[in-house]
């Protein structure tokens, strides 16, 4: 891995879009696509000059992890992460613990470029295991099985220092005693941090269309709340609580470059459909890549690439932090977000609209801390809205 020695510079993290799969899961709406074939020199030219782009209006920053998420960025050749990493050394400084993830999934194909990866300065990885049993991963659309997904598990363990996993929960007919088998089959695997979501239904997506035909696709409200509790009390008894809304670590082994979203620091997005929030010349920044593969590879081999540049005004940067911040369980320091928005907290949220969700158990009394509680986490779309009407 190339780079200066880390020195000066606010610290930025880095976001890399590959946005191939070989196949659309039903429930994701994430910009993902099939295609038949991949140029991939064609692209890993395109990577490398969208982050050359992105560093000539960032310098002097210090890069404090790189994300590769997609899609399935392991369907990227190795080499073009290896690229990546030595080119982001090259244009900015890199934290001498930089955290660099890399999103994979558990088919024998796939797992086997770990090593690969490892080589080319990865040291992080993030496995899609989503579920432990045959027929829960068909119903998911997935590609491998339960035994491949532990055998990746397996492999990742020994390969890295850091690895994650996920699973989705909250399926149609999922009792509690199947889940809680199922964690404990997860934990008997795990290192120190699991990604644990309840199955939602969004728009767009193959399960959205089948739920509009009628079909039940997810666990009931009532069954999915006992779900959702009984994730956070075996995880916590783990000892891997949960740091945000989904995801659960040992203390300190938190996926740093996700905190950097819900801290609300800034970072960039390479690569189609990637979004940023950038600080430059004193104002915040969300930019936004081209959504199509296609028309994002062809801007950016014509000097383009992004769709949109809007600048942040306070109250924007307020339901953002909002939005973002309360998601972690540390919630959002009062000061950040005065200086933020320059603007008391008492000036944006009025504490007599604060003061039922304080009595009602939801949110904390913390002076310093814009923080929901555990309650209020598990109501969290309720909270935000009111915080924010």
């Amino acid at each position: 891995m190339s780079g200066r020695v880390a020195a000066q510079g606010a610290s930025l993290a880095l976001y890399v879009h590959w946005p191939f799969c070989l196949s659309k899961c039903p429930y994701c709406d994430f910009n993902s696509h099939v295609r038949d074939r991949i140029d991939q020199d064609r692209w890993r030219r395109a990577l490398l000059r969208d982050l050359d782009a992105t560093a000539d209006e960032t310098p002097d920053r210090t890069v404090t992890s790189i994300f590769f998420g997609g899609g399935t960025p392991s369907l990227m050749e190795p080499a073009t992460v290896a690229a990546l990493i030595g080119r982001a050394g090259d244009r900015w400084t890199l934290d001498p613990d930089v955290e660099i993830t890399l999103e994979a999934n558990p088919t024998s194909v796939e797992a086997g470029r770990l090593a690969d990866y490892r080589a080319a300065g990865v040291n992080r990885v993030s496995l899609g295991v989503q579920a432990l049993d045959d027929a829960s991963l068909r119903f998911l659309g997935r590609e491998h099985s339960a035994a491949d997904a532990l055998a990746a598990v397996d492999l990742a363990h020994r390969l890295f220092d850091r690895f994650s996993f996920d699973l989705i929960y909250g399926r149609p007919g999922q009792t509690a005693p199947a889940w809680r088998a199922e964690l404990e089959r997860a934990l008997a695997r795990a290192g120190d941090h699991l990604s644990l979501y309840q199955l939602t239904i969004e728009p767009g997506t193959a399960f959205y269309r089948r739920a509009g035909l009628g079909e039940t696709l997810t666990s009931d409200d009532d069954d999915a709340a006992a779900l959702y509790e009984l994730t956070q009390d075996r995880l916590s008894a783990a000892g891997l609580p949960a740091y945000e809304i989904s995801n659960h670590a040992r203390p300190g082994s938190e996926c740093r470059h996700n905190l950097t979203y819900w801290r609300y620091q800034d970072y960039a997005g390479v690569g189609p459909g990637a979004h940023g929030r950038l600080t430059l010349d004193g104002r915040k920044w969300t930019t936004q890549r081209l959504r199509s593969p296609e028309a994002w590879l062809d801007g950016i081999e014509s000097g383009g690439g992004e769709e949109a540049r809007t600048p942040l005004d306070a109250a924007d940067r307020l339901a953002e932090m909002v939005m973002m911040g309360l998601r972690v369980a540390d919630g959002i320091p009062v000061k950040q977000l005065e200086e933020e928005t320059g603007k008391p907290l008492d000036a944006w949220i009025d504490p007599a609209r604060r003061r039922p969700l304080i009595e009602g158990g939801f949110l904390d009394a913390d002076p310093n801390h814009l923080r929901v509680t555990a309650e209020g986490r598990q109501r969290l779309d309720a909270v935000i809205g009111h915080l924010l009407a």
